[in-house]
């Protein structure tokens, strides 16, 4: 008799399969536009580690008192301004400022995208990422927008933006070096390490375990239909091996 494989005890939530979200330091999107309002200006107030992050998050004040936090862009520090607009008009396209696709000149980096009107942000987030104004169709008040994946997509002309290169670019290229900062690293985002692979296991343990030779011993693809206890390798995979 086999027992439950760890894809399966993860659904259960365990606290060890659990987000940390005591440690998150808040949500980080744009806030909404109250009637009437179309111009917010905000001034950084400091920078704060967030675990789970490969991003810093910023403090941020606007005229009215109200403090909220935001995704920065590289190169500023604090005590700078910056604007939120809603409309674009007459508003400079500098790095840090929050503005509307439509207004973007063909070619302008940006980041923390909005993919419907007022959502708060939502693609080009991690660190050191961006994504290129490429295309415009003011018929249609339409922006086609190339990320670094190389996909593009077309979102609406309103949704807002902001200008430059998130934070915290380079992280990735410096290495661990040892297990520790591996360890601390995963557990910050609640993801299991380290990862044993399913042929090294008892029989009881995967679907690929046991045998004489660490071999899968059956097909890895499955559907996407197949039970938790055999859904694991290429899951619905279109195609597998080696691209030319």
């Amino acid at each position: 008799m086999g027992k439950r494989i760890l894809a399966q005890r993860k659904g259960y939530g365990h606290l060890w399969a659990r987000s940390p979200s005591h440690r998150h330091v808040g949500k980080v999107k744009y806030r909404p536009f109250k009637k009437d309002e179309k111009l917010l200006k905000f001034k950084v107030i400091e920078f704060v580690h967030a675990p789970g992050r490969g991003a810093p998050v910023a403090k941020i004040r606007y005229e009215d008192g109200e403090k909220s936090l935001w995704l920065p862009p590289e190169g500023i520090y604090e005590g700078q301004e910056f604007i939120q607009s809603k409309t674009g008009d007459g508003q400079e396209v500098k790095v840090g400022n929050i503005l509307p696709v439509k207004k973007m000149p063909i070619g302008t980096l940006v980041f923390n995208i909005e993919i419907m009107p007022m959502d708060g942000g939502k693609l080009a987030r991690a660190s050191g990422v961006s994504a290129i104004v490429r295309n415009k169709n003011d018929t249609k008040n339409q922006v086609e927008v190339l990320f670094r994946s190389k996909k593009t997509k077309w979102i609406n002309g309103n949704c807002l933006a902001t200008v430059g290169v998130v934070a915290g670019g380079g992280r990735t290229d410096k290495p661990f070096l040892k297990a520790g900062n591996a360890h601390h690293a995963y557990r910050s985002k609640a993801k299991k390490w380290p990862v044993v692979r399913g042929v090294a296991m008892n029989a009881a343990s995967h679907p690929y375990g046991g045998g004489a030779k660490q071999s899968p011993h059956k097909p890895t693809t499955t559907s996407r239909n197949a039970p938790p206890g055999r859904k694991v390798g290429q899951i619905a995979a279109r195609r597998t091996g080696h691209q030319n």
